[in-house]
């Protein structure tokens, strides 16, 4: 379980209810930046948002006009001077049904629009993570979990295009409907006006009083949901391990500890943007009955008609809404904020350049497989050195054998070689030329690789194996399970090469993913082989026949092998020993024993002890 070690990075620990985020209009600035691509979908959705808006907000004036001409044929039949015109009231009625047609239409249209937009912008978003994933420094996930990068493509995009997709079309609404509704609440009376305006500023308060508690849990929200998704990830990656050392209790334990503040920062997110709205619609009731009781004395007073008393009841109502809505929103825009801040922070990290400045005369195919190590220096931080001065010189078509103790720095070198890490001091040349004046990718089209640590994903065993070249065809992929001797144990499986693996291919055994990836590598036709502890996980007789077939899959290759089985690298035409990061002896293997030194006593001794 190789991700039980990784940490949260430093200054990401336990929030509580105490952190808010950073960089808060930086992030919605980037995040407007971001959909500039569609600013003008944007704009159409505002004009159909406002357009709505405007035809809706005309219909109470227009029913008003029915309600005044209905209250004057009751008066003019009460007082025998005349009946109710009921086609003039239709026609009106015909209008009023006309404009809400209009303002469903509008508003159809800019939902359409605006979901269209967010699920773009999340699919671009999901896109962008992913091609930075690629472009990352290896140092960026040795402190980062799994689950932590997870969430940011999966709970942090989905959270804000969902809160986009919303808060975008209300807010453009709840603006609109608000200018809209004071305008026409003016039209009909300034002093009924002003009675309803005694609302807002009680509003206001509330709105900042929820925005300011908030901000901080919705934040805690996102950053504990990264958290426990890597723990659930990690930990189930391993749940063998975690039983086999009974290990359950401590890590329930962990998970609740996450999950508790999880849970403290969404309850109080969720609760105090909840009680925003009984409270606004306690607030805009107020203002309902203060109008209605103020309007009616008006109309008794004759400043006023029924018909507009009826309209401005209305408005009031409508006004009152959108404040709430604004509240609402303004609670979707913390929870936007807090997503969006965790992403555009993803997508600033330090990438490493995958461009060579000044790139070599030839191609990585046109030159020799030379390699040369010329006094390297190497740290994965910069106040710990652990390869101090490597030098060695290995000529084309030679097989290497790195050998040393745990932690000597075997595979470390490995890993410099194709330029995971950059190195602290010193060079390393492939044909005569600095590895860096080659594009990374270019660069690693040089090298096939068989790791200790085998790597399968969820697919056929074909396509597994035609990994490593993909344009392979089905014959060659099986001559290269031929060639790794893997060809008969696939065919014994049911569905044979089109057998599916499942996520961890724990449905085949380590030594049976191990030769798999040795034909992946056998396929691929690398004029570079790295190959760190490739039998590591098959037994002594499918060892033997495995070596055989490297023979000659490393026959005119340059060939780097890292062993902790000294028996297996006796023929190797080069031998590294490495020690705390220095070479310390090299030569082949009979040198080496001659000499008596490091190397022959880590010879014996496993010989000893066999």
């Amino acid at each position: 379980m190789a991700q039980t070690q990784r940490k949260a990075p430093a200054g990401r620990g336990p929030v509580g209810s105490g952190e808010k985020p950073k960089h808060f209009k930086k992030s919605m600035g980037d995040l407007i930046t971001y959909i500039g691509g569609y600013k003008f979908a944007v704009l159409a959705v505002m004009l159909f948002a406002v357009g709505s808006t405007v035809f809706n907000i005309a219909g109470p004036k227009v029913l008003a006009k029915a309600t005044d001409e209905l209250f004057a044929g009751l008066v003019a039949k009460i007082g025998g001077t005349g009946g109710i015109d009921f086609d003039k009231i239709a026609r009106i009625l015909l209008m009023l049904i006309g404009l809400y047609v209009i303002s469903a239409v509008f508003q159809l249209l800019q939902g359409f629009l605006m979901t269209g937009i967010s699920q773009k912008i999340c699919y671009k978003m999901r896109r962008d993570i992913a091609a930075k994933i690629n472009r990352m420094p290896m140092k960026y996930f040795d402190k980062m979990t799994h689950g932590e990068v997870l969430s940011r493509v999966t709970n942090d995009v989905d959270t804000l295009g969902s809160s986009l997709n919303q808060s975008v079309t209300q807010l453009i609404h709840s603006v609109t409907m608000v200018i809209g509704v004071l305008i026409m609440m003016l039209s009909i009376s300034p002093r009924l006006t002003l009675v309803a305006l005694l609302v807002i500023p009680l509003s206001v308060l509330i709105v900042g009083v929820v925005v300011k508690n908030s901000q901080k849990y919705f934040h805690s929200q996102q950053e504990y949901l990264g958290h426990v998704n890597g723990q659930v990830e990690e930990i189930y990656g391993g749940h063998s391990v975690v039983r086999a050392f009974n290990r359950e209790d401590s890590v329930m334990a962990e998970f609740d500890k996450a999950n508790e503040v999880l849970y403290q920062s969404a309850w109080k997110s969720q609760f105090i943007s909840g009680i925003m709205m009984p409270i606004m619609q306690f607030v805009g009731n107020l203002g309902y009955v203060a109008v209605a009781v103020f309007g009616a004395y008006l109309a008794m007073d004759g400043k006023i008609s029924v018909g507009d008393i009826q309209a401005f009841i209305q408005y009031v109502k409508n006004f009152t809404q959108p404040i709430q809505q604004l509240a609402q929103v303004s609670s979707m825009i913390q929870s936007t904020a807090a997503a969006a801040e965790r992403i555009f922070e993803f997508l600033d990290e330090e990438e490493e350049p995958q461009l060579a400045e000044n790139h070599a005369p030839k191609s990585i195919n046109e030159i020799s497989a030379e390699v040369d190590f010329e006094n390297v220096k190497f740290g994965y931080s910069e106040d710990k050195i652990i390869i101090h001065d490597f030098s060695a010189k290995v000529k084309e078509g030679q097989k290497i054998a790195i050998v040393g103790p745990t932690g000597a720095g075997k595979t470390t070198m490995v890993k410099l070689l194709m330029r995971f890490y950059d190195l602290n001091g010193g060079r390393i040349r492939i044909g005569g030329y600095d590895i860096k004046d080659f594009d990374r990718s270019e660069l690693r089209e040089a090298f096939g690789m068989v790791l200790q640590d085998t790597w399968l994903f969820n697919g056929t065993i074909m396509e597994n194996i035609r990994y490593g070249r993909l344009d392979a065809t089905d014959e060659e992929v099986i001559e290269a399970a031929k060639a790794a001797h893997v060809h008969h144990f696939i065919e014994t499986l049911p569905g044979g090469y089109n057998m599916e693996l499942n996520e961890e291919a724990s449905n085949v055994s380590q030594g049976q993913k191990q030769l798999l990836t040795i034909a992946r590598a056998i396929l691929a036709d690398n004029k570079i082989l790295i190959l760190d502890e490739a039998t590591s996980s098959v037994d002594t007789r499918t060892e033997i026949r495995i070596q055989k077939a490297m023979d000659n899959l490393m026959r005119g290759r340059t060939s780097f092998i890292i062993a902790h089985r000294l028996s297996t690298i006796r023929d190797a035409d080069l031998i590294l020993v490495m020690k705390d990061g220095d070479i310390i002896e090299q030569g082949n293997h009979d040198e080496l024993m001659a000499d008596g030194g490091f190397y022959a006593q880590l010879y014996n001794s496993q010989f000893e002890h066999a």
